[in-house]
């Protein structure tokens, strides 16, 4: 039985945790920009449930609890250069891709993503993915991250596609939200993955 119903006009993938496991390669990039910023150790264990935010939700945590600001364009630009230097880390989610292959061609089909289009770019790149996909959305594109609707509603737009006409994939609980509000079906791919 196929995932996708037969009324599907179109195709959306979220980016990191949904078609790529790119979670150690933020993880080592984030933790060592942080730690040579902040000037403290950082748990690993802290990064997990972050993976849905983007940049600056993930800075606004930080400094709310540090009860300061912090250079967030320098923690930035060193995060996403350790990231890229992380890249051979970096591993498809087979259960994921493999569905954006199947209806390569058949379907539109777009990303959006709250990572960067530096990154998502990169990632997708390295692992022979973007070539699916009509459209590329990221944090750059739109206003609101996740779990405002915005991302979605542009990918629709770029596809040339009602709303509700789209499914969407997504691993985190920002996303699914953002899918829902958009007025789209989304299938959670953690009940994917064995």
């Amino acid at each position: 039985m196929s995932l996708v119903p037969q009324n599907t006009a179109g195709l959306i993938f979220d980016c990191d945790g949904t078609l790529v496991d790119s979670l150690p390669m933020y993880r080592e990039g984030w933790i060592t920009a942080l730690e040579d910023s902040l000037r403290q150790n950082v748990p690993l264990e802290w990064f997990h449930g972050h993976g849905g935010m983007s940049e600056h939700m993930v800075l606004d945590i930080i400094e709310e609890k540090l009860g300061r600001g912090v250079d967030r364009e320098g923690i930035i630009n060193q995060a996403r250069t350790g990231m890229l230097q992380q890249l051979h880390v970096l591993r498809e989610i087979t259960v994921v891709a493999d569905i954006a292959r199947q209806y390569h061609g058949r379907l539109p089909m777009a990303v959006a993503s709250n990572g960067s289009r530096q990154i998502v770019s990169a990632c997708l790149r390295h692992l022979g993915l973007e070539r699916l996909f009509d459209a590329i959305i990221t944090i750059d594109d739109v206003q609101n991250p996740k779990p405002a609707p915005d991302m979605f509603l542009l990918a629709a737009g770029r596809l040339t596609l009602e709303p509700h006409a789209c499914l969407v994939f997504e691993d985190s609980r920002e996303g699914m939200m953002a899918a829902t509000r958009a007025g789209m079906k989304h299938i959670d791919v953690n009940t994917l993955l064995g």
